[in-house]
């Protein structure tokens, strides 16, 4: 069985006053505070919902 590669994202920036759609996609992602961490699966789906928040969120690599 393969091993499924993860991203480790961090929520950098608050979601007030941000559309329910972005909010939504935070919750989706695991986050919901800032200095929140969540590791989540390597997939297209993901990554583009990293996308559509990235001025919220910033990836950490190595961990």
């Amino acid at each position: 069985m393969p091993v499924e590669k993860t991203i480790t994202v961090v929520q950098v920036s608050s979601a007030i006053g941000r559309p329910a759609s972005q909010r939504d996609t935070l919750r989706g992602l695991g986050l919901n505070k800032i200095g929140r961490k969540a590791s989540v699966a390597d997939t297209p789906a993901n990554r583009g919902m990293i996308a559509r928040v990235a001025h919220l969120v910033r990836v950490v690599d190595g961990e």
